[in-house]
């Protein structure tokens, strides 16, 4: 299984790059951002909730983005930055929170941006991991947070910082 996920994201990565991927915050001749954009996307923490996890006490907020919110989002990443989202398949995307709900990010407009689904391919399966490794105290938040946003912020490390995820399981 591991050896088909590291294909899988290898592949990946040999087709992106040579397909016009840009590793620079814009992708598919700038019609959707690689990364979001840390002026207008720079993270936030769940502050309101009285739910808590994992042995580090980190409060936890519930999923609750409404649809337009979502599309403000997009609307606003189109305006600002030149993207044509709003243009595209709206089932090839999400709108993903920049520092991951299960790692104790925030349902905020300052935590949201347009993922395309080819970027989700990178970020994704480092969630897991990061909510594992804290959940067994081998990782504090701000830690999972650092490794969540290097990787969001420069795809090409993505794998590398899944490696490092790997080996923290086996401390």
């Amino acid at each position: 299984m591991n050896a088909v996920r590291t294909f899988s994201k290898a592949a990946f990565l040999l087709i992106a790059l040579t397909t016009s991927m840009s590793f620079s915050g814009q992708v598919g001749n700038n019609k959707f951002p690689d990364g979001p954009n840390p002026q207008m996307t720079p993270g936030a923490l769940c502050q309101n909730s009285t739910t808590y996890r994992y042995p580090e006490h980190i409060k936890y907020c519930a999923r609750d983005v409404s649809s337009s919110t979502k599309n403000q989002i997009i609307a606003r990443y189109d305006k600002e930055l030149g993207f044509n989202v709003a243009q595209m398949n709206r089932g090839d995307f999400k709108i993903d929170h920049f520092i991951p709900l299960s790692i104790g990010g925030a349902n905020e407009v300052t935590n949201l941006w347009p993922q395309h689904k080819s970027i989700y391919a990178f970020s994704d399966p480092l969630e897991s991991d990061l909510s594992n490794l804290i959940s067994a105290a081998k990782i504090t938040q701000a830690e999972a947070i650092r490794v969540m946003k290097e990787c969001k912020l420069n795809l090409s490390r993505c794998a590398e910082l899944g490696d490092y995820l790997k080996s923290l399981f086996n401390k």
